[in-house]
């Protein structure tokens, strides 16, 4: 049995991926979150939840990408879907200005929630580039080995997919445009949407409207940007 056959992976995400989980780092960054575990570490999202991204969206249905950094390190926040939480809990700073962009954008009332799995479910590709993190303790996990893995993520539906969006907030989601390939796909940049920087560019980027008309002048379905009130 090889090592992958025990994860349980989205099966197209899972052949086009497989050669990564024989790779010396994957072993690498098992070892190092089976230690953690033992240490006692409460590591966020949970286990069957570090993968959620790729489950919730397989490889052929993949409409647009928006990237994150690493999942929320409060109790039950993370769920695997970058900048979403899980359900009940109130929506981040970060978040609260994205539906604010996307009230000014496309006039959608601001959700009571912060759960984003429709817009998954739809095709939006919600990746964290380090898929894992430690109570408590921000970026606790980056340069690990989750960077390897979701760099081939990203590399592997910029090559396979026609057509897509890459939303790439912030410096650190920037640096992954190197991975796209620009000239089959719409790439759009701005700031982070933190408090910190949301006002110098994110809030009034028009990134959702983009989308969708990128979307539809290539013979697909534009994303129901608007969440299901509860």
């Amino acid at each position: 049995m090889t090592s992958d056959d025990r994860i349980k992976l989205d099966p197209s995400w899972k052949q086009a991926l497989r050669e990564e989980f024989e790779k010396p780092y994957m072993g690498q960054l098992r070892e190092f979150l089976r230690q953690e575990h033992a240490e006692g570490k409460e590591i966020y999202p949970p286990g069957p939840l570090i993968f959620n991204a790729l489950n919730s969206t397989p490889l052929d249905k993949v409409k647009v990408v928006i990237l994150g950094q690493d999942p929320y390190h409060g109790p039950g926040q993370a769920h695997g879907l970058c900048f979403s939480v899980q359900p009940g809990v109130p929506a981040p700073p970060s978040l609260v200005n994205i539906y604010k962009e996307l009230k000014r954008d496309l006039n959608i009332d601001i959700p009571r929630h912060g759960h984003l799995q429709s817009w998954a479910d739809q095709g939006v590709l919600m990746l964290n580039t380090t898929l894992t993190v430690e109570r408590a303790n921000a970026a606790s996990h980056a340069g690990k080995g989750w960077q390897h893995f979701t760099d081939k993520v990203i590399e592997t539906v910029s090559a396979q997919q026609p057509h897509l969006v890459f939303m790439l907030w912030g410096a650190h989601a920037q640096s992954k445009q190197k991975l796209v390939d620009a000239t089959k796909h719409l790439v759009l940049t701005s700031v982070h949407p933190s408090p910190l920087s949301a006002y110098k560019g994110f809030l009034g980027c028009g990134h959702f409207s983009r989308a969708n008309k990128y979307l539809e002048q290539n013979g697909m379905a534009p994303i129901e940007w608007r969440l299901p009130q509860d």
